[in-house]
């Protein structure tokens, strides 16, 4: 075994068939499908989005998005039928309100895909209001929640024997000092809820070298009204040791489509989203995923992170996102086959096919990548001609493809404005 190769990269095992259905019996190509039934975006933000334009679009299926700024790169798509414009703050209860203007608008019920943790609760909260409006798969009450929340993720996690790093919930500084006192740094500060933090910090997550930093940051990032920080166990080890598993669980909690890939380079470097990642079986991570979910009795896309720790050997669990991920795209099967069209032919009642991953498939978030290879060259980590190599075998694009260049020209224009 290579020594770069982790012990569960090994060559993918046969897709496993859900409960009641034999080998075989799921079609192995897309084929012709209806495509009548719309799609509503909430919201378009980013790249995650504009990979559902063109995923769905390129099938036929009518697009729409509900988003606060038509000027980002995603609204340039050729794949979007409409646009609607949303009038404050997105994770508000007013969005519901909007919600089923848009439905009715549209004028049939839709498939509605929240592609933020806000936005997933705020349907998961008002199900009874959007019923009959729109399709989505639907959790057992409070399950939304609890992985959106990485506190009580982790409690999760823990009690159905998931590794996760140790952490803790400090309620103050003098909580944060007494921590500081026994910890092994670095050690992570985090946001419970990540989003929040962002929005008032611009960061998610930040390294503490040594005590006197920790404290800094936790006094700086902390909201004292609201408290939303915890401290987590600093797992040592490179970008590529960030493992990610997407997938797709029906009705009955069964995995129908899943793959694992690994972060390659991230923005921010080394603890931020993935800037170019790799699609590599993984069956450990597979695994474990495939039994929590069934265990909690989980529903939907699923989009969740894993580090390997090769202190005990171990891959620990850091976020479960309880949605479709940013970085779906990444993960395509040799038939066409992602977690957004898994997700559209379930709830459209047609048959889901298997989906054997592409192995070795790259995606890069060009602009994202290109900053962060410049911070990673910074500090000696990334050479010329590595970074050449590394895009070898790119396959797609966050924003660049031939049949949809307008995403790609927005986003180099606003990248050039700064």
């Amino acid at each position: 075994m290579p020594a770069d190769q982790h012990p569960a990269q090994v060559a993918p095992k046969a897709a496993a068939e859900p409960d009641g259905l034999v080998a075989g019996s799921r079609p192995d190509s897309i084929g012709e499908i209806d495509a009548t039934t719309p799609v509503v975006v909430l919201s378009a933000q980013a790249h995650g989005p504009l990979g559902i334009f063109r995923s769905l679009g390129r099938l036929g299926v009518p697009i729409h998005a509900v988003d606060p700024d038509p000027r980002a790169a995603p609204s340039y798509s050729r794949y979007l039928r409409s646009r609607f414009a949303v009038d404050g703050d997105a994770a508000s209860t007013r969005l519901i309100d909007q919600l089923l203007r848009v439905a009715d608008t549209i004028g049939r019920r839709a498939i509605l895909i929240p592609t933020s943790d806000a936005t997933t609760i705020i349907v998961d909260d008002h199900q009874g209001m959007l019923d009959g409006r729109f399709l989505w798969p639907r959790q057992p009450p409070g399950l939304v929640r609890s992985l959106a929340d990485k506190r009580t993720m982790a409690a999760l996690a823990k009690a159905h024997d998931v590794p996760t790093p140790e952490l803790m919930v400090p309620t103050g500084i003098e909580d944060v000092r007494a921590y500081a006192a026994a910890a092994t740094f670095p050690v992570m500060l985090k946001g419970i809820d990540g989003g929040r933090l962002k929005s008032r910090t611009g960061r998610r997550m930040v390294i503490a070298e040594d005590p006197g930093v920790l404290e800094r940051l936790y006094l700086e990032m902390e909201d004292p009204s609201d408290p939303n920080l915890m401290l987590q166990e600093y797992i040592p080890g490179g970008d590529d040791d960030v493992w990610m598993f997407n997938g797709y669980f029906d009705a009955g909690s069964e995995c129908l489509v899943g793959f694992t890939g690994r972060k390659l380079r991230q923005t921010p470097i080394h603890i931020g989203a993935t800037s170019l990642g790799e699609c590599v079986p993984n069956r450990d991570v597979e695994d474990t995923t495939v039994r929590w979910m069934k265990q909690i009795g989980y529903r939907g896309i699923l989009d969740i992170g894993y580090r390997f720790d090769a202190r005990d050997g171990r891959y620990k669990v850091l976020d479960a996102n309880p949605r479709i991920g940013a970085t779906f795209r990444l993960f395509v099967a040799t038939n066409g086959m992602d977690v957004a069209r898994a997700l559209y032919l379930d709830l459209t009642g047609q048959p889901v096919p298997t989906a054997e991953p592409l192995t070795g498939r790259r995606w890069i978030n060009e602009g994202a990548d290109l900053r962060s290879s410049i911070h990673y060259r910074r500090e000696g980590s990334l050479g010329i001609g590595q970074w050449l190599a590394s895009l070898r075998n790119v396959h797609e694009g966050a924003y660049f493809a031939r049949d949809d260049i307008g995403p790609f020209i927005r986003m180099a224009y606003s990248l050039i404005a700064g």
